[in-house]
């Protein structure tokens, strides 16, 4: 692994004595740490962009910022578990989420001098940020659990995760409560965004390599040493033609698609300012419930890994289908050119209802789909060099995805057809998953009896040897 770790010659499965779940170098706590990390950094991200245009009345500038990040992340999300493998996790993590800081900040600057020539570079350069930590996360998340209780890791993540945009949801709601007719968050709304991102930050540095975890039935999550930029680049190449990878991207590419649109043209254009942030801190909540939700499932509901991913994949499906057909018949109700009058959580009675629980249900969506999507991932391998890689592709389709839907809403395209384009691409992504789980994952005690198989030919060659 890189420059950390290196010098440990365990080998993945040597058993150790049974170790405390709370330990520093357990699953749990690493899982938690990372939590946290994201708590701070995209976290706060998430509250600032789940305002719409960043905060501001006039979206361009967050729009053409968004699609710089997007752009970028789509290049470094693919390349950053190579990147990953070869520095590891503690200088990944602190270089990635020190260009938080930088993002919140050029909003701090917009808000007095309107130049979007700074947003639109923090953008680009978080980008960069943004890939390696995800690359990084989902190595984390995906390598270090039991590999019968990953599910339960991807929802403890995030849950952690998800609390960063419930705080980040208050601060605006706060900081902007007397300010009922305001366009654009105050300063202090990014300073406190600036100030968490910062913690976020320096927290990077607890994270151990992957080969110093130890589960805790005593054995290490991984043998991996060194990795160098011609293996790693070798490697990001092969993702391309991996089979596994290419069944991935409908999801990848449709899980940050409608960002955009609940953002901007459900949250921004249908509630004020301090009513934003309100949903926000429901939205991400409900991400918390989603992903225990799904995360129980994927772990507990049947004995049969494969039969899990099945019942996961089919619940997701139906329930998308109706917050979809749900958001179809708000959307039917106003339109780019007849905007609706600003709801007010206070102030509008029965009609702020419906609108506030299609943006909660957006959220629970977005959990349970991203969480699904992880744990399928995750039962492709064990081992956090390939994990590694595997989220990292996932992270940069689904930013190429991300990009082209900011650009989508920034040319005007219909709020209808948004909508429909985001129901269209989630749903061709499930029978995808499914032939995945069918292909691809293998049911615990078959994982195993091939271990055991491979362990025995290598035994028998080094005897021949």
């Amino acid at each position: 692994m890189g420059f950390e770790g290196a010098d440990d010659l365990d080998k993945e499965g040597q058993k150790l004595p049974p170790q405390s779940k709370f330990r520093y170098n357990s699953p749990l706590v690493q899982v938690g740490l990372i939590g946290l990390v994201c708590f701070c950094c995209p976290g706060m991200f998430n509250a600032l962009s789940g305002m719409g245009g960043g905060g501001q009345v006039d979206p361009t500038a967050s729009n053409n910022a968004s699609t710089a990040l997007y752009t970028t992340f789509a290049v470094f999300g693919i390349l950053g578990g190579g990147i990953y493998n070869i520095l590891g996790p503690r200088l990944t993590l602190l270089s990635a989420c020190s260009t938080y800081v930088l993002y919140a900040g050029s909003f701090l600057y917009y808000n007095h001098h309107k130049h979007q020539a700074f947003a639109i570079t923090a953008g680009a350069i978080l980008g960069v940020g943004a890939g390696l930590l995800w690359a990084c996360q989902g190595a984390i998340m995906t390598s270090y659990p039991p590999p019968n209780r990953k599910g339960t890791y991807i929802s403890i993540f995030w849950s952690i995760f998800n609390m960063g945009g419930v705080i980040g949801g208050l601060i605006p709601f706060v900081l902007n409560y007397h300010r009922s007719e305001a366009a654009s968050v105050n300063d202090a709304t990014y300073i406190g965004f600036m100030v968490f991102m910062s913690i976020g930050t320096i927290l990077s540095l607890a994270i151990l390599p992957p080969s110093k975890v130890v589960r805790d039935d005593g054995t290490k999550c991984t043998n991996i040493q060194y990795s160098n930029v011609t293996t790693e680049a070798i490697e990001i190449v092969k993702l391309f033609l991996n089979w596994k990878m290419l069944l991935i991207i409908p999801a990848a590419f449709s899980s940050n698609f409608f960002y955009t649109y609940q953002f901007n043209n459900v949250n921004s254009v249908m509630f004020n300012l301090r009513t934003r942030g309100l949903n926000n801190v429901f939205y991400w909540g409900a991400q918390m419930i989603g992903s225990i939700g799904i995360g129980y499932i994927m772990d507990f509901s049947f004995k049969s890994r494969r039969m899990r991913g099945f019942f996961g994949i089919i619940l997701v499906a139906v329930l998308s289908t109706a917050i979809w057909a749900g958001g179809l018949a708000n959307q039917v109700g106003y339109s780019r050119g007849k905007k609706p009058e600003k709801l007010d959580f206070k102030d509008s009675g029965s009609d702020f209802a419906g609108p506030f629980v299609l943006y909660f249900s957006f959220g629970l969506l977005d959990a349970m789909f991203q969480s699904l999507v992880y744990w399928v991932i995750g039962a492709l391998a064990n081992d956090s060099e390939i994990l590694s890689r595997y989220v990292g592709f996932y992270k940069g389709v689904q930013s190429a995805g991300g990009a082209i839907a900011w650009q989508v809403d920034a040319h005007n395209v219909s709020f209808i057809g948004q909508l429909i384009m985001n129901w269209v691409f989630t749903s061709v992504s499930y029978p995808l998953l499914i032939i995945l789980v069918l292909f691809a994952v293998k049911n615990e005690g078959e994982e195993e009896d091939i271990t055991k198989g491979k362990d025995v030919a290598l035994g028998s060659t080094k005897e021949v040897a």
